[in-house]
């Protein structure tokens, strides 16, 4: 009997998303209750985007959460090594296979040449996709190029009639016709393999049962299964969850709700209950009760309980059910847990050290630095009132500072203080014009510690949900504005 096993493969990109975590649970509990193993993997071969510190606050999340793994890469395992940024030597040996067998190529095309042909393609009013020019060329024309070290990346090849069948854990079989799949780019320029290849060599090598992710790959799994076929290895079972939503239906973005563990975690929800409702979210228990433990999920864990209704991620739900928790617990633990929360020294050190030298009192540290332990502030409509700029502008200059934001790769004080900069120069202002609408979308406050180094110390998710909380304070920014102000961020930043 072969022993299950499930992973979960995040890219190290940014703040760890809730999406993230509700299909690790649904891997981890599926892999539980068979007895089976949970490993994690790191998707880091977007060299561009991809940090440690992203890595490690993924790692620190999921394990906040209650969820851990026995493979991985700070743990170890037979399987490594468990960033495929450390594996592409392996990768080479399967891409030369390919070529060797007929089953990929290289392609030359650069991206003016690959734009052209698109723009022809939507011209003619046909999908656009690889056209397969590079197939024509001949081998001495084709070893000619490589020897010369002509840039190029390997694609594979894919069928152009039929259908791919796709079998589907909770949709049965999907039929997916090879017309509508390109020829995918399996090794970039840089020699690093894209996700699909990594992908399969990966689950293949390190004995992935079965993979669950979200229904966004489910279009693109016939390349996965193709590969399978190319290679000769049996396919893991497949399953595609459901997507998470907002309330308004869309996918779940951070446009419309908060994605991100850490906000969750520092403003004080129970990493119990967060799992709780993740573990809700398309699934039930047998007797369809709302509260229930991580180990209680496990003991009762059934795909076929699994709804492919797209849940609804809504916080006020989240924190009906984060109230239960907290209202249960012994008062004895509830307050152990808040000092916990509250009083993380690494996080107390960051504010005493701002506080310190402002009180002549303890009591005064709760109306300086009352604004690091809560979600939002309420700050009076008249801060935002400027001298040299019109409500207009000042909405504009907090928009686009906001976006600026949200892009960042990383997070720390020197970036953020070059990103405001960045961004009052092209709108022809001073870095003056923009500190006072960061003190009260931030603080609350006309003045108070340093805003630049609270944001630091918040972190990218809190500040941006304030600033979000401040523009709709301002009245919100339309569409139009949206559409006309990103026109002008990328034309001047």
């Amino acid at each position: 009997m072969i022993t299950v096993r499930t992973r979960i493969a995040p890219s190290p990109t940014g703040d760890p998303h809730v999406g993230t975590a509700y299909i690790a649970l649904f891997n981890y509990c599926f892999a539980k209750q068979y007895g089976g193993e949970f490993i994690l993997r790191i998707e880091d071969t977007d060299q561009l985007r991809s940090n440690r510190k992203s890595e490690q606050q993924i790692l620190d999340a999921l394990r906040w959460l209650g969820i851990t793994w026995s493979e991985g890469p700070d743990v170890g395992g037979p399987h490594g090594p468990y960033r495929q940024s450390e594996r592409s030597d392996i990768y080479k040996q399967y891409i030369k296979q390919l070529v060797s067998m007929g089953h990929a190529f290289p392609c030359f095309c650069t991206a003016e040449e690959l734009n052209q042909m698109r723009a022809e393609q939507y011209a003619r009013g046909e999908t656009p996709r690889y056209d397969g020019r590079a197939l024509l060329l001949s081998k001495e024309d084709v070893a000619q190029r490589l020897a010369a070290g002509r840039p190029h990346v390997i694609r594979m090849k894919v069928p152009s009639e039929g259908v791919c069948v796709v079998p589907d854990m909770l949709r049965g079989d999907v039929e997916i016709p090879w017309n509508h799949i390109d020829m995918q780019v399996l090794m970039k320029t840089d020699g690093l393999p894209t996700y699909f290849l990594a992908n399969v060599v990966d689950d293949h090598l390190m004995g992935i049962t079965h993979v669950l992710r979200g229904e966004e790959w489910l279009s693109s799994a016939a390349k996965l299964i193709l590969l399978y076929e190319y290679f000769g290895w049996e396919l893991p079972r497949l399953c595609h969850m459901p997507l998470l939503r907002n309330p308004d239906k869309s996918k779940l973005s951070k446009r419309k709700n908060q994605t991100s563990l850490t906000f969750y975690e520092r403003i004080g929800f129970m990493p119990e209950a967060m799992l709780n409702y993740l573990g809700r979210m398309g699934w039930s228990m047998p007797d369809a009760r709302e509260k229930f433990s991580l180990q209680e999920m496990v003991g009762n864990f059934d795909m076929s309980r699994v709804s492919l209704g797209g849940p609804v991620f809504d916080i006020e739900k989240l924190s009906w059910l984060n109230g239960q928790w907290l209202r249960d617990m012994p008062v004895e633990k509830f307050a152990m847990r808040m000092q916990q929360w509250a009083f993380r020294p690494e996080h107390t050190m960051k504010i005493a050290s701002l506080v310190q030298s402002r009180v002549e009192t303890f009591s005064q540290v709760v109306s300086l630095a009352g604004f690091f332990f809560t979600d939002g502030v309420s700050p009076d409509v008249k801060l935002f009132e400027s001298k040299n700029l019109s409500s207009n502008q000042v909405r504009q200059l907090m928009q686009l500072i906001l976006w600026k934001l949200e892009s960042l790769p990383q997070w720390e004080k020197n970036v953020i203080i070059s990103t405001i900069k960045t961004v009052v120069e092209s709108m022809k202002l001073t870095f003056r014009d923009a500190m006072p609408l960061m003190f009260a979308a931030i603080t609350g406050r006309a003045n108070s510690v340093s805003v630049l180094d609270s944001m630091e110390i918040l972190g990218l998710d809190l500040t941006c949900f304030r600033l979000h909380q401040a523009l709709d304070l301002l009245g919100g920014v339309s569409e139009k504005e949206k559409k006309e102000w990103k026109n002008l961020m990328d034309l001047a930043v």
